[in-house]
């Protein structure tokens, strides 16, 4: 393979993208760095309304981006979601489901133990991170069994190759995710077609609006116990940052990777090989 030739693994120009979870640190970045490959992105969210930042940084590459209404547990919102962006940009080859997260509630700590969980926040966290996974790969997968092709990819997590303290709600919905994963590309690819294939990434330590306080000591500036103890076993020895996730995804979503299917790729500077030792 010649220079040009890979080259072209990497321009994604006419493709169209749905990111679900697209206005978030690490989906956002996703977002921005397909639309500089030449994709068509559509971002589902919520609250469809982008950042000035986000507008600016997605309108600077040779794709096009637009954002969309949608609720990655409500089907109908995501058909919706669909049929508007066919009229925008054609048939969806490619799905991230990037949408997740905890929440305090469903976080174990001194002052709320494992047995005073509420119920409502451990299915909100559950139904969020594993049927925010498996309804849009409903919705959107169903185009790619029928045109015989498509990729998707799933967000999994540190928390399910190697469970975490505290989090348990989220480390057992992510390890769903993994398991999910694996089960779908054999499903999609038996059932259907071996040109759609689905895998995953598992991101390590990265720093957002959710764990934040968690991991950075805001009166010192420095490190909380618990981001103490990650740095500790992380080989890198620091926090990933949103664009060291985009060569894998790139790499996963392109010809690049056509003979990939059902895998989780680690993207966490060492930390799940880490034996303590």
């Amino acid at each position: 393979m010649n220079r040009d030739e890979l080259a072209q693994l990497y321009d994604f120009t006419g493709r169209t993208i749905v990111i679900s979870g697209g206005t978030g640190v690490l989906g956002g970045e996703m977002a921005c760095a397909l639309v500089g490959l030449g994709a068509n992105v559509a971002i589902l969210d919520r609250n469809p309304a982008l950042s000035a930042t986000m507008k600016q940084r997605l309108g600077c590459g040779p794709g096009c981006a637009v954002s969309v209404f949608a609720n990655v547990l409500q089907p109908d919102t995501l058909l919706q979601a669909e049929a508007e962006i066919v009229r925008e940009f054609g048939p969806v080859d490619t799905l991230i489901n990037a949408a997740g997260g905890n929440q305090p509630g469903a976080t174990t700590s001194p002052e709320q133990p494992f047995f005073d969980l509420p119920e409502e926040a451990l299915r909100q966290v559950f139904d969020l991170n594993l049927l925010g996974t498996v309804i849009p790969c409903q919705v959107f997968g169903r185009g790619m069994a029928q045109r015989n092709s498509g990729v998707i990819l799933n967000i999994s997590s540190m928390a399910a190759l190697r469970p975490l303290t505290r989090v348990v709600a989220y480390g057992a919905a992510k390890a769903a995710v993994t398991n999910f994963t694996a089960w779908l590309a054999v499903h999609m690819a038996t059932e259907y077609s071996p040109r759609i294939r689905v895998n995953a990434i598992a991101p390590g330590f990265f720093i957002g609006q959710q764990n934040r306080a968690l991991l950075l000591d805001e009166q010192t500036g420095g490190l909380t116990p618990r981001g103490q103890q990650i740095i500790a076993h992380t080989p890198m020895k620091r926090f990933g940052e949103p664009e060291d996730l985009l060569g894998t995804t790139a790499w996963l979503l392109s010809d690049a990777s056509r003979f990939v299917t059902g895998i989780v790729v680690p993207i966490d500077g060492g930390f799940s090989a880490f034996g303590g030792v």
